[in-house]
């Protein structure tokens, strides 16, 4: 496979279908691929389920996207912080459906689409509402829930570095969900700092191989 290097924003993100299932990286604003959101948005797109740790922070990134009405399903650990007026107002008068997922859940589910895992029993959650109507186990003598994986049709991340082949490196808390969410999408677009040549990038500190990576475009610089 080889890694599309691309111009722009909008040609990294064309093509993504309505009814899509969206993961997007990001902890927080830590890691948010806000040009390839900024860019799904003017790309048109809707009906949207995101797959995200947040449900948008703030009035940009994520939180623009469902402003926009784009997005009918949020599947996410954190669906309210100081800053998620956006999403609280959409919740609240019944224009969004959530999906609230564990946090380690929510990266294990995605990690068992990306290596081919049908399920996996789980404790997390047990005896709770997230698991209410779930088929539990119970395993040496404790209680498991049955969990299935979560597969993206695309997958937006961010990361710091790429080189020509799409091998990609993070910065500190940046890296979050990227590297499993790069192996849980059918199409997966990354956002770097830079782009170098092959070979600049030293193999031991690749964090996502670009075998998993279908396209890769240069933030925008600063106004």
């Amino acid at each position: 496979m080889t890694t599309l290097l691309c111009d722009h924003a909008d040609e990294a993100v064309a093509g993504t279908e309505d009814g899509s299932t969206v993961l997007v990286g990001g902890f927080g604003m830590a890691g948010m691929p806000v040009d390839l959101i900024d860019a799904l948005i003017r790309q048109g797109a809707k009906d949207l389920t995101v797959v995200s740790n947040n449900a948008g922070n703030g009035d940009s990134g994520l939180a623009a996207l469902l402003a926009k009405g784009r997005v009918r399903k949020v599947i996410c650990s954190f669906p309210r912080q100081a800053d998620s007026w956006v999403f609280d107002d959409l919740y609240r008068t019944g224009r969004i459906e959530l999906e609230v997922v564990p946090q380690g859940n929510l990266a294990e589910r995605m990690r068992a689409a990306g290596a081919g895992i049908g399920a996996f029993f789980c404790p997390t959650g047990v005896g709770t509402l997230l698991t209410e109507g779930k088929e539990t186990r119970e395993i040496d003598g404790r209680t498991y829930v049955l969990e299935y994986p979560i597969k993206g049709d695309v997958a937006l991340i961010g990361a710091h570095r790429a080189d020509r082949m799409g091998n990609l490196v993070y910065r500190r808390t940046a890296r979050n969900f990227g590297p499993v969410m790069a192996t849980a999408a059918t199409t997966v677009i990354a956002q770097v700092r830079e782009i170098v040549e092959t070979g600049d990038i030293d193999p031991e500190t690749v964090v996502t191989p670009g075998i998993y990576v279908d396209r890769v475009v240069k933030e925008a610089d600063p106004a």
